[in-house]
């Protein structure tokens, strides 16, 4: 599968999980917050790409529905729709799939509670629930959870591939709260069908 669906977390998880952080919304939010230890509980928003962008990873079409990704018959203008969504995996995505799938079920700290394989990138909404590092110092842990993810990941992959085809660097955003984990499990969700939307002329 392309994308990895499942339930929103109840109220009880957020309260235990989420760092919730209170700032002005005229304020601009870096991705990163300082002094926050990337390995103490929370949830965070990570994308990775290719190099160059290259769409190796999966092929989007309309056809049929990937499970919990609605079809969109307008787009945010009023113009008619592409339909349904359907990600296509390709060879380096297929990999990539599997990669993600034993690397969530092998890490008891770290989950992947959604994903999607675009054609240049990937999307995680990556739940951490042990401290993997020293919370509290604050200082970000250099061999922080996330950090360890991203690079394990990409060398499972790259080993496999028998060549690196990876950005050297990755995005990452802090979940700050409940609202800001289900506007990012939904960009996620909608993904593909916003990709297909900007395909048409």
């Amino acid at each position: 599968m392309a994308a990895k669906s499942g339930q929103l977390m109840n109220d009880e998880l957020y309260d235990k999980m989420f760092l919730v952080i209170d700032m002005k919304k005229s304020q601009r939010k870096p991705n990163r917050i300082a002094g926050y230890d990337y390995s103490q509980s929370g949830a965070y928003f990570v994308t990775i790409c290719t190099q160059d962008r290259k769409k190796i990873l999966s092929k989007i079409s309309v056809g049929t529905p990937l499970p919990g990704c609605p079809q969109i018959p307008h787009d945010e203008n009023g113009h008619p729709g592409v339909g349904v969504p359907t990600v296509e995996l390709l060879w380096h995505g297929k990999i990539a799939d599997k990669y993600i799938r034993q690397m969530d079920a092998f890490y008891s700290h770290l989950s992947v509670d959604k994903y999607v394989i675009m054609p240049d990138h990937i999307h995680f909404l990556i739940s951490i629930h042990e401290t993997n590092g020293h919370p509290g110092r604050g200082v970000p842990t250099r061999t922080s959870a996330i950090a360890q993810f991203v690079g394990t990941f990409k060398r499972f992959c790259n080993k496999e591939y028998g060549e690196n085809i990876w950005q050297g660097r990755y995005y990452d955003h802090v979940i700050r709260n409940r609202q800001d984990y289900e506007e990012i499990w939904k960009y996620i969700e909608n993904n593909p069908a916003k990709y297909m939307l900007n395909q048409v002329p």
